[in-house]
């Protein structure tokens, strides 16, 4: 099988990714071994991604609540 290059830096180029991986399993192009194995993949990279999306949200709260706390 030749190199495929896949994107997963954000949310929507994993949604992409994974529709291309169901189009190319439906029509032949892909194994199912191999598709499996590349959404489990991107289900990982969801994963990393909100949780950095979420400890970002935590990091901007915190300076918030201590900006509040300096004000009083």
């Amino acid at each position: 099988m030749a190199d495929i290059r896949l994107k997963t830096g954000t949310p929507t180029e994993v949604k992409r990714t994974l529709s291309r991986v169901i189009n190319m399993t439906a029509n032949g192009k892909m194994d199912v071994k191999t598709a499996n194995t590349i959404i489990l993949g991107c289900n990982a990279v969801l994963s990393s991604i909100r949780a950095d999306e979420q400890q970002k949200k935590i990091a901007e709260l915190e300076k918030m609540i201590e900006k509040l706390e300096m004000d009083v």
